[in-house]
């Protein structure tokens, strides 16, 4: 049996170090948006008794409720894009993707820990926590690509005015609130992400979720004269928006020329293979797993050769 002398040791702990060094961070920063499903089309989800609206809210998205089947105050209130789905079995699947959704963004980690009121902060994409309610008072700012996840362990409250904003409008359908019990937006709150609360959610007067959605597992969904626009395309990037095109204008016919010796066309080099593109889990594929993979084999295979080495040095 080979002995492990101190320098073979040595040699093993300090390849150990150095791929367990590079594991942990890719463990850490493996956050994810939460996959919504078919609930990804609905601006409003609600479970019971009913979904309530006054005044002419306007509703980008499909309108859900399950198992309840009461809509009420539409109209005056009007839905775009979508349907109404009161008791149907749409609704039922969709409350069932959006419970999964909501205990995927529920159980990740690890998270930042968040304390005092949300205004005035200036966050990247991660995901955070609230051990229990959070207050938003004034402006959160959203800067970089996201996506960005907040766990909040109660109540989920904005003051009036309040407003969340994101730098790159591109990036506003990663925001994801995953709220323990209830959501209330005060007066004109200018909101942004998809509200996945356990219990009910109630927007106040002129408050708006654009772009978001207002999904409640358990409870109603209350609107007062507010504008809530499900995204419709989360996996696009920013581009610079063309210029039109100008139509051409009929010419008269040119006198023919004579046609000139084609020029040899060049060959043209080969298309590089694209690069796979990683997924947005704040560092590395989802879930670090094809790296821990190929570390690990690396581990083993340096393990190997050291051990062997020492086995013919002690021949």
């Amino acid at each position: 049996m080979t002995r492990l002398t101190r320098p073979l040791m040595a040699s093993l702990i300090a390849v150990s170090a150095l791929v367990f060094g590079a594991l942990l961070p890719i463990v850490a920063l493996a956050f994810t948006a939460p996959g919504l499903g078919t609930a990804a089309s609905y601006a409003i989800l609600a479970g019971t008794p009913k979904i309530t609206n006054t005044g002419s809210s306007v509703i980008s998205g499909s309108v859900g409720i399950y198992p309840a089947a009461a809509v009420d105050g539409f109209p005056p209130g009007i839905v775009t894009n979508g349907t109404i789905q009161a008791g149907t079995d749409a609704a039922k699947t969709a409350q069932s993707d959006l419970t999964t959704a909501y205990l995927n963004a529920e159980g990740q980690t690890p998270c930042t820990p968040l304390t005092g009121d949300l205004g005035g902060k200036n966050l990247s994409a991660g995901l955070y926590c609230y051990s229990s309610s959070a207050q938003l008072t004034g402006t959160l700012i959203l800067t970089g690509a996201g996506p960005w996840v907040f766990q909040i362990g109660s109540q989920l409250t904005t003051a009036s005015d309040s407003t969340v904003s994101v730098i790159d409008p591109t990036q506003a359908c990663d925001v994801f609130w995953q709220v323990g019990s209830s959501a209330v937006l005060g007066t004109t709150t200018h909101f942004v992400g998809t509200i996945m609360a356990l219990t009910s959610i109630t927007l106040a007067n002129g408050a708006n979720i654009v772009p978001g959605r207002a999904l409640a597992r358990n409870g109603t969904v209350t609107l007062d004269t507010n504008t809530i626009t499900a995204p419709t395309d989360c996996t696009a990037s920013a581009s610079p928006t063309a210029s039109p095109t100008a139509s051409p204008t009929a010419s008269p016919t040119p006198t023919p020329t004579p046609t000139p010796t084609p020029t040899p066309t060049p060959t043209a080099s080969p298309t590089p293979t694209a690069a796979p593109v990683l997924a947005t889990t704040g560092g590395g594929p989802q879930n670090g797993v094809p790296w821990m993979l190929v570390l690990f084999a690396a581990y083993c295979v340096a393990g190997a050769g050291l051990i062997i080495r020492e086995q013919r040095r002690n021949a």
